[in-house]
């Protein structure tokens, strides 16, 4: 069964405190926390997002949908439209073996009070997919999402689904199944998703980020009230890869090269970079106006079976780290993203996404943070939480939290999954 859900992070003070996010970080574990293959259960994405709650509203648990009326969102600074890809921190199958933190002495702000509507709460929520294969007939096609493996014609609000669409997120929603082997019964267990949060208090020194994802499926088109997507407005998120035997895709030997063009509407200093890609992806470039490389960033693949190297899987994208001020933007510049599949075969529902972090000024020698090293550990059970997704099973409502305090502090905490 696969399950699509989203509830609060659980991060403290936010309400009170301006904090400094530096690192976010996460995978599927068991109860014992031992790592989970991604062979078992396949971890789609997560992500994590921002939101104000009105301050009347009693707190989301995870098991409804957030209404419009009660809550604003607060996305990125990325370019694709309405909330399409409005994410600060997102990872999928590679999550084991990226590096996510951010280099003092930037960070991501949160809890700015300058920044939340008057009446509002600041909040960040978790969205997880993840996908158990146990027992499929066709593993890559689970990951895939294909809708014929998942028996759909229908995407999560019960709109048909467009002839031409052949998979994608649209047909691996909360609670379909994909086709599994005649006879096969999977055992029951609980996994849980662990993650682990960087934070530290926010003071002057800091020099505060801009998150960008680029889509190399955007359009470029845009509508003044554009929500979702469709074949003609903005970034579509997702693409298919046809075989290099068929002839019907833009390829060089049997290689899927797509390619589109960005305005970045502000300058800056870029200080992180990071590609994300599914099975069959062989890389992704963004290149300035002029050509130069901005950052390029390449698949890990593994080699065996143990989690975190698992054979045929993405386990880990290469990043890009920058010296400050050595790669700038500026405002208005044309940018150039290039993803690059393997079309040996066929790859449905496939993404070509470039994460950048932009500064607007590099540091001075007296902004980089010098702290003492402190350490606690706290344990924690909240009633809001995440459910996490599943191939067989149901998801749990329930969460350990613990976190500890590390050059500022680090904060642990397990999302509950049945299977």
């Amino acid at each position: 069964m696969a399950l699509r859900s989203q509830g609060g992070l659980f991060l403290p003070a936010m309400l009170v405190l301006t904090l400094a996010f530096t690192s976010f970080r996460a995978e599927v574990v068991d109860e014992a926390g031992k790592s989970i293959p991604l062979h078992e259960t396949y971890l789609h994405h997560w992500l994590v997002g921002k939101y104000y709650q009105r301050q009347d509203m009693a707190e989301n648990n995870g098991d409804q949908k957030i209404q419009p009326e009660n809550y604003i969102f607060g996305g990125n600074s990325g370019i694709c439209q309405g909330t399409t890809l409005r994410q600060y921190f997102g990872l999928g199958s590679e999550t084991r073996k990226t590096d996510t933190h951010i280099p003092d002495p930037y960070a991501i702000e949160i809890g700015n009070p300058a920044e939340i509507p008057e009446g509002y709460d600041e909040k960040w929520m978790i969205n997880v997919h993840a996908i158990d294969t146990r027992g499929a007939v066709d593993r890559l096609g689970c990951t895939e999402c294909r809708c014929e493996l998942y028996n759909v014609t229908v995407d999560e609000d019960g709109q048909t689904l467009r002839p031409d669409y052949k998979g994608g997120i649209s047909c691996c929603y909360d609670q379909t199944r994909c086709k599994v082997r005649k006879g096969y019964e999977g055992a029951r267990r609980s996994l849980y998703l662990r993650y682990t949060v960087e934070w530290i208090d926010w003071d002057c020194g800091i020099i505060p980020v801009k998150v960008f994802i680029f889509d190399v499926t955007d359009t470029g088109k845009r509508l003044n009230v554009s929500i979702g997507s469709s074949p003609e407005i903005g970034c579509q998120v997702e693409f298919d890869v046809a075989s290099c035997s068929t002839g019907s895709t833009v390829s060089d030997g049997c290689i899927d090269v797509h390619r589109t063009s960005l305005t970045m509407p502000v300058g800056g200093s870029v200080i992180y970079g990071v590609a994300h890609q599914h099975t069959g992806g062989i890389g992704s470039t963004l290149y300035g106006e002029d050509g130069r490389v901005i950052c390029n960033s390449e698949p890990i693949y593994g080699q065996g079976k143990d989690a975190g190297d698992e054979a045929g899987y993405i386990v880990g994208m290469s990043t890009c780290y920058p010296e400050p001020g050595s790669i700038q933007i500026t405002a208005g510049e044309n940018l150039v993203l290039e993803s690059n599949y393997s079309s040996a075969q066929k790859h449905i529902g496939v993404m070509g996404l470039f994460y950048i972090l932009v500064a607007d000024r590099t540091p001075n020698p007296t902004n980089f943070w010098h702290s003492p090293i402190h350490i606690h550990e706290k344990i924690k059970v909240s009633k809001s939480s995440l459910a996490v997704v599943s191939l067989l099973g149901l998801a749990v409502v329930g969460a350990g939290l613990r976190h500890r305090q590390k050059k500022g502090r680090e904060e642990e905490g397990y999302e509950p999954i049945m299977a």
